[in-house]
């Protein structure tokens, strides 16, 4: 269109009034929008766009080069993050970056194929930049990537898919090898994946002062005269040789300890008369008790069995109950942070030095929506900048170490749209940092970690389910495991 044309909606739906059920919130639907626009902003980094919304710009993005248009719309520290990717063959013509394997995410939030300058969804491609990553990547770790495909207009179908976000090549299979052998050779180049170099130089495995020195022959000093198997008289013998061809050694003849009780006489008398004129008493220490006296201890190794590092099992009077770990403690800490966040006053740990976490402008925007209700959690903001957050103040049950997966797991979940009413906010989040904090399966617990599990999923309001609806135990009963036998 010519310059200046400008375009305006209004009144969408006043025709067709039923489309509008179909719409979410407002901040769901806000998030949409800012996804297709960084989709076209980012298809076409020769063109200056500008967002504004409810009259603040939101984005600003002269023209610019892919990567600098990639670093204006994510920000934060994007730019240290990615990995150039370029490939050009006669199949297609790869362009683009990768993140290095430790800023990986949970979520997958930002990851973009371009091609012929259109968004496209492939689970094909998202398979091949996943295989490049195998061995680098946590479990669960999902990279960013931003790449850009340019294959012949005749080798695709993109009449697939109602809104043309999903394309059919030609030949996927040679697509899918170049792909995956283009990001492999770029994390290798840029030292990102372990590689073998055959050309390396050997002698830089040898520091540079030590390359034209020679190991120096030590000197040894040896006592002739020495025997380990001699006697006194063999070494009184050698003592009073002294002056022959061991004339140069000396030896020294140890102090006789023969009488060695001549040392102690005397003392008896001395303690007697000590002992007679004093008296001493000494107070014996009782042992009134311990924590766990040994019954205890035998009746806890009795009752509580842990199989497979994924279930615990405990007998009751009607047969056994089978808990399961991860689901059981997820119950147990969704119902702690629910507690603390609407009933009790959030208690925080504060952090000796405040920990910086970098996010994205959206998830920023996020975590502003958020910022309350994280507060309440127990959380504290020192402060809140455009690209990242200072928190000096943790809840008490959350280490230093899990705080970024806590935020970059419960920022997936809200991918969607954040709960409007605030009692749904503090359940979300709730939810989400029992996920990240549950004890996994697979993790070994001792006697007593699996009695508090037990113990604290019964003493829950409602223990049958997780916070996300699933069975966390079941129960046996003895005439169910008779039946078994009879069979």
């Amino acid at each position: 269109m010519p310059k200046g044309t400008s375009f305006a909606v209004k009144n969408l739906f006043f025709n067709i009034p039923a489309r509008r059920n179909f719409l979410k919130s407002d901040t769901v639907e806000y998030r949409h929008i800012i996804d297709e626009f960084q989709r076209v902003a980012m298809a076409h980094p020769n063109i200056h766009f500008t967002f504004y919304h409810n009259g603040s710009e939101m984005y600003n993005l002269p023209i610019s080069t892919s990567r600098q248009r990639v670093v204006n719309v994510f920000s934060g520290k994007t730019n240290e993050k990615l990995v150039p990717v370029q490939e050009e063959t006669e199949i297609v013509t790869i362009q683009g970056f990768v993140s290095k394997p430790e800023f990986a995410k949970k979520n997958r939030g930002e990851q973009f194929f371009f091609v012929n300058d259109r968004f496209i969804k492939s689970g094909y491609l998202h398979h091949a930049v996943m295989a490049a990553y195998d061995g680098i990547l946590k479990d669960g770790a999902q990279p960013s990537y931003f790449l850009y495909l340019s294959v012949p207009p005749n080798s695709i179908d993109i009449n697939i898919h109602p809104t043309k976000t999903e394309i059919k090549f030609d030949d996927e299979s040679a697509l899918y090898a170049i792909l995956r052998a283009s990001i492999k050779h770029s994390l290798g180049q840029f030292n990102v994946a372990p590689v073998l170099d055959f050309e390396r130089d050997a002698n830089l495995d040898t520091p540079y002062h030590y390359k034209d020195l020679e190991g120096a022959v030590p000197t040894i000093q040896v006592d002739s005269t020495f025997n380990p198997f001699s006697d006194d008289k063999v070494n009184k013998h050698y003592a009073g040789s002294g002056s022959g061809s061991n004339s140069g050694s000396s030896y020294k003849k140890p102090a006789a300890t023969a009488n060695w009780e001549s040392l102690y006489v005397g003392l008896k008398q001395e303690a007697d008369f000590t002992t007679e004129s004093t008296e001493f008493s000494f107070e014996s220490e009782e042992v009134t008790g311990s924590l766990f006296n040994d019954e205890e201890v035998e009746h806890a190794v009795q009752n509580v069995y842990q199989i497979h590092k994924k279930y615990i099992v405990s007998p009751i009077k009607s047969g056994m109950v089978i808990v399961d770990q991860q689901r059981a403690h997820q119950r147990v800490l969704y119902e702690q942070f629910l507690t603390n966040m609407t009933v009790h006053q959030a208690s925080s740990q504060q952090l000796l030095f405040p920990l910086n976490l970098y996010f994205s402008s959206n998830e920023m925007e996020l975590i502003d929506d958020l910022k309350l209700s994280l507060v309440n959690t127990g959380f504290v903001f020192e402060e809140t900048n455009d690209d990242h957050v200072v928190i000096s103040g943790i809840p008490v049950n959350v280490t230093e170490s899990e705080i970024s997966m806590v935020l970059e797991q419960l920022l997936s979940d809200l991918q969607d749209g954040i709960p409007e009413n605030s009692f749904s906010q503090n359940d979300t989040i709730a939810k989400s940092m029992a996920k990240s904090l549950a004890v996994k399966t697979g993790i070994s617990l001792t006697i007593k970690e699996q009695e508090n599990l037990v113990n604290g999923l019964f003493a829950c309001k409602d223990p049958n389910v997780s916070p996300f609806q699933k069975p966390t135990f079941i129960t046996m009963r003895v005439e169910d495991i008779d039946k078994k036998f009879a069979l």
